[in-house]
């Protein structure tokens, strides 16, 4: 039997002993390996890419496709431009879309400030911050249905909330679904409400990174409150609210539950009729699936569009 023989390398240091009996391995088979150690991940890749396909990007497709086809008597033909036209030529067409940019305006006033001002008002909390991230997200975790149900009570004109305390300072009722005046701000409330807790912890989670000495050299220049958001904070979470920006601005435009269980959808006078909505009548109301796809290819086209202004607007930045 002979004795094992120590193999050595000056860079990698003292090896196993090896037998003079010993075979060498392969070394073939090293995909299959890594495919192998792998395999895991790779089955969370295809799912994901398979949900993507089959939920988003085939309805893309076939959205686009519809936009350009037309259904009668069970037969579908291209129809070329005709369901862009039909669009087009539709008052409703035209009152929606200012509709939506209403309430796009309005929802980014209130939602997109509202929260970046919550924030900042828990980050300076030291205690019990736990407590009321919770609280603030609190109105997201309910289902949208139930939160919308008790906005149409708070609202009521007879016994709704917001009335008993304009009655205790002496102020006049509010028609406030009712009034074409004020039914798209009360829809605004509402959605804000809704939807603010996911945002105000995007915010304070990029408030917390930003370093304290910052806003104690603000505080050694003299800088007041009001300075320092400006000067310190602002600055520090730039690409996070140009990123949320964005977001709610493709939110926003695509807004249908508010304003279909608060005012039945298209509102007193039509005040609240916003373009999913109008998809929503062309397609379920007058059996219209391609003016549906048409107008649902233009809110496509123009989302779009917003976003590439913003990735290269972006680019330019960081350049």
């Amino acid at each position: 039997m002979s004795a094992p023989t120590m193999t050595t390398d000056k860079a990698a240091g003292p090896r196993r002993p090896r037998h003079r009996g010993d075979v060498p391995r392969p070394r073939g088979g090293g995909f299959a390996k890594a495919l192998r150690r792998n395999l895991t991940a790779h089955g969370f890749l295809i799912g994901a890419v398979l949900c993507f396909s089959f939920f988003s990007w085939y309805p893309m497709v076939r959205e686009f496709l519809l936009a350009f086809q037309k259904t009668e008597g069970g037969q579908t033909t291209w129809a070329g431009w005709s369901n862009l036209t039909t669009v087009f030529n539709d008052p409703a067409f035209w009152q929606a879309w200012r509709n939506t940019a209403l309430f796009t305006v309005l929802a980014l006033l209130l939602g997109f400030a509202v929260p970046f001002l919550v924030a900042v008002v828990l980050n300076e909390f030291r205690h019990a911050q736990g407590y009321l991230r919770m609280l603030v997200y609190l109105p997201v975790m309910l289902p949208p249905v139930a939160s919308v149900l008790l906005f149409k009570y708070l609202y009521d004109p007879g016994y709704g909330l917001f009335n008993e305390i304009l009655g205790f300072f002496g102020l006049p009722a509010q028609q406030w679904l009712q009034d074409p005046d004020t039914s798209m701000l009360s829809v605004v409330i509402a959605a804000t409400w809704m939807n603010m807790g996911g945002a105000t912890l995007i915010y304070l989670a990029a408030l917390q990174g930003i370093p304290g000495e910052l806003y104690e050299a603000a505080e050694l220049d003299g800088a007041g409150v009001l300075r320092k958001i400006w000067h310190v904070t602002v600055p520090q979470t730039r690409l996070i609210l140009s990123l949320m920006l964005l977001m709610q601005v493709i939110a926003t435009m695509q807004v249908f539950v508010e304003p279909f269980l608060l005012t039945g959808g298209a509102g007193p006078e039509g005040s609240t009729t916003t373009v999913v909505y109008l998809i929503y009548q062309y397609a379920f109301n007058f059996n219209n699936y391609g003016a549906a796809a048409a107008l649902g290819l233009v809110l496509l086209v123009l989302l779009a569009g917003i976003s590439a202004v913003y990735v290269k607007l972006s680019r330019a930045e960081d350049e």
